[in-house]
């Protein structure tokens, strides 16, 4: 049978040897379900930290929905992607190897679920174009249900039927880019109003040929047997915005990160 002790020294080697840092545990009496998150490239908000704009607030609300919630600052692959269910990937600062993009499509083709969450979307641009997302060269500045006199802060309602949102009627967002599904296997979750725009010349100032229109800040959609959504900011989940309906917005995600039966 061998030594336990010498048996749990091995297996805890073999966790640590491959990156992988189990943060939180749910229910012992629940399917057991994991989401990864992401902390290999450069994040600076992380599951751990429980600063105002850390992401322990999301990571507990997972944890309450039956989530074991795991994180990892290796370079992903097939086999730390094996051990999870749903991948989160929240505020990259440095950019994803061609053979991480490849391993996650490869995880969505076998049904694995995906979050992506941009502060910048430059790392994360090769990746999204696999999925067939683009994303904007400049962040959104609305003028409809602004937040504190802020045009790059504001408040979004036009939401589509989707599961994501569920139960929710607007939710907040903080410096958020806009994307479009450039395929007919993504959609729209929700949108700016008509007279938002982005400033295309990086001059501070609506001109002429500054982009006006309703820009999309969520997309969700499908890739193989997996499924996807972009979120065009990464702040709306963090612990300082993480309440009303940022929160009813994090249990949604939550649940619809979970795997299809």
């Amino acid at each position: 049978m061998g030594n336990p002790l010498i048996r749990r020294a091995v297996a805890v080697a073999v966790i640590l040897s491959a990156g992988l840092f189990f943060a939180r545990t749910s229910d012992a009496g629940a399917k057991s379900l994991t989401v990864l998150f992401d902390e290999g490239h450069g994040q600076h908000f992380v599951v751990a930290g429980h600063g105002p704009l850390d992401l322990s607030g999301l990571a507990g609300r997972f944890e309450a929905q039956g989530f074991r919630v795991a994180t990892s600052a290796q370079q992903i692959d097939d086999t730390l992607l094996s051990n999870a269910d749903a991948l989160v990937i929240s505020g990259a600062f440095a950019p994803f190897a061609q053979s991480e993009n490849e391993a996650v499509t490869r995880f969505l083709t076998r049904g694995g679920r995906l979050c992506v969450m941009l502060h910048i979307p430059q790392p994360l641009a090769p990746l999204l174009e696999m999925l067939g997302v683009l994303t904007s060269n400049g962040v959104i500045r609305e003028r409809e249900n602004v937040i504190d006199v802020d045009p790059l802060n504001f408040r979004v309602t036009k939401l589509e039927p989707h599961g994501l949102t569920k139960n929710l009627t607007s939710f907040d967002v903080f410096g958020a880019w806009a994307l479009l599904g450039g395929n007919d296997k993504t959609t729209v979750v929700a949108r700016t109003g008509a007279t938002a725009w982005v400033d295309l010349n990086h001059d501070g100032e609506l001109q002429e040929r500054d982009a006006v229109q309703s820009f999309a800040v969520v997309v969700a959609g499908r890739f193989g047997a997996g499924s996807f959504v972009v979120f065009g900011d990464d702040a709306l989940f963090q612990n300082q915005f993480f309440k009303g309906n940022n929160e009813v917005f994090g249990g949604n995600l939550a649940e619809w990160l979970k795997p299809a039966e």
